[in-house]
């Protein structure tokens, strides 16, 4: 009972059920894979912030629906293990939600990539629209958040939030410290910067939570990320 008083807990039992989902489900890591194409592509395309907004809001509905689907079928495998039909009334429904969502979001992803004249006038809209930079932020974080989650998920290896294939918080701090150096300008102030995200993956090594290896590989992936978002995007900076 202690432990549920914790608010923390609820988010690390949260974040378990992301990642449970992930390592089971294939249609999820499909979704998964699709939002960091998708990401990539907004960033290609330069949405605007209304666009990108829009498309992030698609994208969790997508994942929402998968989620609770799998919940569903959980709870009905819990109750029966027999055929039922209303079992299996219940798991249809479950899964024309997931339908529904995905057709949603195809539709959605037409008319932004595709709809009107937008491949005709992309070439020169790519050229002189940029988003502003705070959308620049938000998609790069999600797409590295998104990265760093299957990287995790797939090497079966530590939990989320601590251990891991890849160090999640070493990614993090370098993507930080990556946008402040394009962000400010300043190769004083990037240095510092870096010297912070350097400190934050020492601590991880030598708290033993990461190998010197999986903290090199996070600050490598979040700053390829950082820089090949912001060297695009240069304009908005």
């Amino acid at each position: 009972m202690r432990l549920l008083r914790n608010p923390l807990n609820g988010f690390r039992y949260a974040i378990e059920g992301v990642v449970h989902v992930l390592r089971t489900q294939r249609h999820m890591r499909f979704h998964f894979l699709t939002l960091v194409m998708v990401l990539i592509v907004s960033l290609i395309f330069k949405l605007s912030r209304e666009e990108v907004l829009v498309l992030l809001f698609t994208i969790t509905l997508v994942l929402m629906a998968e989620m609770f689907n799998t919940a569903i079928e959980a709870a009905v495998d819990l109750v029966t293990q027999t055929y039922h039909p209303l079992a299996k009334f219940a798991k249809d429904i479950a899964a024309g939600a997931v339908l529904i969502a995905t057709v949603n979001a195809l539709a959605v992803g037409f008319l932004l990539f595709f709809g009107g004249d937008r491949l005709k006038v992309v070439s020169k809209e790519i050229g002189l629209h940029t988003p502003d930079a705070a959308t620049v932020l938000v998609v790069g974080f999600v797409l590295l958040a998104a990265m760093i989650t299957m990287w995790k998920v797939a090497g079966g290896k530590g939990k989320l939030w601590r251990g891991g294939i890849v160090s999640g918080h070493t990614a993090i701090g370098f993507f930080l410290a990556t946008t402040i150096m394009f962000m400010s300008k300043t190769i004083a102030v990037g240095v510092l910067a870096f010297l912070l995200a350097v400190l934050i993956a020492q601590s991880r090594v030598e708290g033993g939570i990461h190998t010197l290896g999986e903290v090199v590989m996070g600050a490598l992936l979040a700053t390829g990320i950082a820089c090949a978002v912001y060297i695009w995007l240069g304009p908005v900076l």
